[in-house]
Parts: structure tokens; sequence; C-alpha cells
């Protein structure tokens, strides 16, 4: 996640400056080779491939921000967050794949950088890649389990990402529902909010503020990229050569990288991308066929679907868009998709065909309506009623949010359809849509669908 800010900071402000401010920014650049040596690797597919690599150093944090945003204990100098950001070959499109740190993974034969044991090829969780062999070791392991050929590689690390972050502004996100994390204290209550560096790092971090897990930190990070392209795109940032300047020089005193990338590099793509904006980006994570995968030794693992992710894997050497961008229309945020909401619709009033309407206006937002509305026993309906059974009051939040005015009644044993009686006040429906809705074979999803509408 960190070093996506690299990838979007860097590389998308340098188009509105030009090559003269950004020349010598990178001198500072922790320099690294981690394609040294490397043999049988996969054969180069079109557009560029970024291994984006976030490891939890924080040595130039203080001590206050420590307490504060709870980074407190030793690192473990693994990787925290590993992606995969693909390039179109026409500069139009960024695929960022998020790959889990548990992640099942054949590690291929290397010598221990720390005891310098030298190991035969064996299971383990994708992030022990880079604490055995560091970031040689993490893309030949990537570049085994993906067949994807890496051509750049990138690091940052807590410090980086929070002292980016503030020199922007702050970046907003939004939530359909509380975040509440006592591991990190993360703590936000529904709606918009916009974050400094420490709180977007409790942000990224959180394990703990739902069920998902693993899986519900990841597309918080995808969320909070494509929100971060999106102010970069819109703030100015690009067309103030000052601005862009600390934000540059922040972000890269911590960076690390390897030999090929550097100013050229970073003006050649960004000119090419000056036109760049959240619905340019897409965002998933590889499909996943077992979230608690056991390997004797090393505990439950996360085992990808071996179907999906070739295709997936597939789709990326060949330069071709995982989500439909298309054209996207403005909803509000929901907590449940309304894909997952059957709805029996009647006509609470005496007007004929209102229930026909609002059936039709329903399943155009996405609501899995029956198609065959009835008249309500009480025909005299003033305000239009969500009836819905107490174990789905999500869903009935949801749909209520589709309905401007409308009241929510709960009726107990109804069972998992919900109902709309329409009244006299109904005034149509407001298009909605859940915080991460998965679209297309890949689960994808842009980055205008994730940003705060």
């Amino acid at each position: 996640m960190r070093v996506a800010t690299t990838l979007s900071v860097t590389v998308l402000a340098a188009s509105g400056v030009g090559h003269a401010l950004v020349t010598g920014l990178d001198n500072g650049i922790d320099r690294i080779d981690p394609f040294k040596d490397m043999k049988n690797r996969p054969a180069a597919g079109h557009g560029t491939n970024v291994l984006l690599v976030g490891t939890d150093g924080r040595d130039k944090i203080t001590p206050a921000e420590k307490k504060k945003y709870r980074l407190g204990g030793a690192p473990c100098h693994c990787t925290d967050t590993v992606m995969i950001v693909h390039i179109s070959a026409d500069h139009e499109r960024a695929s960022v794949v998020s790959l889990p740190r548990d992640s099942y993974a054949e590690m291929p034969a290397h010598t221990d950088r720390t005891t310098g044991e030298k190991h035969h090829p064996h299971p383990v969780k994708l992030n022990a890649a880079y604490a055995e062999g560091g970031p040689q070791l993490t893309v030949r392991t990537v570049e085994n389990m993906t067949h994807v050929k890496i051509d750049h590689y990138l690091e940052v690390d807590f410090t980086s990402f929070m002292r980016t972050v503030d020199v922007l502004g702050g970046v907003e996100v939004c939530t359909a529902k509380p975040l509440k994390d006592s591991y990190t204290g993360l703590d936000l209550a529904v709606g918009s909010h916009r974050l400094n560096g420490g709180q977007a790092l409790q942000y990224v971090r959180s394990r703990h503020a739902d069920s998902a897990s693993d899986l519900g930190r990841m597309q918080r990070q995808q969320r909070f990229l494509a929100s971060l392209i999106s102010a970069t795109t819109s703030s100015g940032v690009l067309l103030n050569p000052v601005k862009f300047r600390d934000v540059s020089r922040t972000l890269l005193s911590s960076v690390r990288a390897d030999k090929g990338f550097g100013s050229d590099q970073m003006v050649d793509l960004a000119q090419a991308m000056r036109n760049f904006s959240p619905s340019s980006s897409e965002f998933t994570t590889v499909p996943i066929g077992d979230m608690s995968y056991p390997v004797k030794g090393i505990g439950s693992t996360v085992k990808w679907d071996p179907v999906k992710s070739r295709k997936l894997f597939q789709a990326l050497r060949d330069d071709k868009p995982l989500a439909s961008h298309r054209k996207k229309k403005k909803a509000k945020v929901v907590g449940v998709s309304p894909q997952q909401i059957r709805v029996q619709v009647e006509n609470g009033t005496k007007t004929a065909g209102l229930g026909m309407k609002v059936d039709k206006a329903l399943k155009k937002t996405g609501f899995r309506t029956s198609g065959a509305p009835v008249n309500a026993d009480d025909r005299g309906t003033q305000h239009t009623l969500v009836l819905y059974d107490p174990r789905w009051d999500r869903s009935a939040k949801s749909l209520a949010a589709a309905l401007p005015g409308a009241r929510l009644k709960s009726v107990e044993n109804q069972g998992a359809t919900l109902k709309v009686v329409a009244g006299s006040d109904y005034k149509g429906v407001t298009r909605v849509r859940a915080e991460d809705a998965h679209q297309g074979e890949f689960g994808a999803v842009t980055g205008d669908e994730v940003v705060c509408p």
C-alpha cells in the first residue's frame, strides 16, 4: 500500500511539472538489485509490471507517534503488503492486484540472507520470502507463483507513507459501516473522513475492523489508493512545483527501488499518463480457493484458486482489462449490495401502476425484485414503508437508502425477502451501490467505483 503511494504520487505528479524539476529528486533512493543473477524468468508480456512491497519499517517515527497510532513493538522486517501494478502498454490503464501476505507459496531454492543456510524449494507463506531472502527472493517467489515477469521493484515503509499523506493535506475515505480496531486504534463512524498520515496508516493496516480480516484490509488498501489517486489528480499538486517537490522529497526519502527505475522512467511514464484518473485504475485481489489451507509446520495459509488465478495473470500478461471500464453513474454507498437483496413491492395507494413503477426503478439500480408487484391490503398508505425481518436489518437499511423518506418497520419471521409498500410520498429511487461491490470475472472494480461519491 505504501509503495502504491510511490506510484501514484511520483509517477502521476511528474506529468504536471516536467523533467527539469524531477531530475535529481531520486538521488536519495536506496538502490537495490532485486533481479541479480536471476535465471529462467517468465517471458515478458505487454505493458509494465511493478512489484509494490510495503514493509513494517518504522525507524524514523517518533515515540509519540508510535504510541498514538499503535506502532509499538519491533518490526518483523517482512512484507506487510504485496501488490502487482500493471501499467498497460498504451498507458491508459493501471491494474492493481493484491497478493495476500499469508498466501501459500512455493519458495525457490536459495541461501538464507541471515543465517547463510542453503534451502531447497519448500512451501512457505508469501511474506516469509522477504524475511529469508529480501527483495530478490520476493521477486523470484512472485514470478514463480504468477508467471508474470516483474519489470520494476518499489519498496516503502511506514514512515514514508505517513509523511506523504500529511504533505498532501490528508486523503478522504468513506465507509458505509463503523470501523473500530483495538489493535491499530482505528475508530471511524459511518460517513466520509479526511485522514492524516497516522490515521491513514491505521486504516490500511487494520485486520480486525470486521470479519473479513486480511481480505477486508486489502479492500480498504485498494479504496485508499483510489482516493489517493483522486486527490493527487484533482488537488492541484500536479501543477504546483513547490507542492510537488515537497511531496516527492518526502516520499522518496524512504523508498527502495531497482536501479532501472529513475527520473527518466518516472517522467516518461508520467507524461504518457497525464490524463490518468480514478476511472483509469482497477483493483482486485487474486482469486482465493481456500482461506484456511493447512500446511504442516507453517499453519493456516491462503490457497489461490488455481483456475481463476491463472486466468487473472494471463490477462495481465496479455495486457487485458480486469474490470469493465465504462462511464459510471454516481451512487450512494450502502452496506449490502443491492444484488444480494430480494424485494417484493406492494402498491399502498390507489394510483394505478405505481407498484410496477417502483419495482422497475428498484430493479434498475440492482435490487432483485420479484417483477410481480401486488396491491397492499391498505390502499391509503401515506409514507413508503420497508418491512423486514430483524435478521436482515442491514439489508433493510440499504434498501431504505434507495427510497428517500422511507420508514423502516421490523416484522418477526418475515424471512429473507424484504417488502416495500409504496406510499403517496414516493418520490423515486436513488441509485445505490455496495462499498465493495464486485464486478467482472475477477471481482475487479474501477477506481471511480470505490472513492467517495
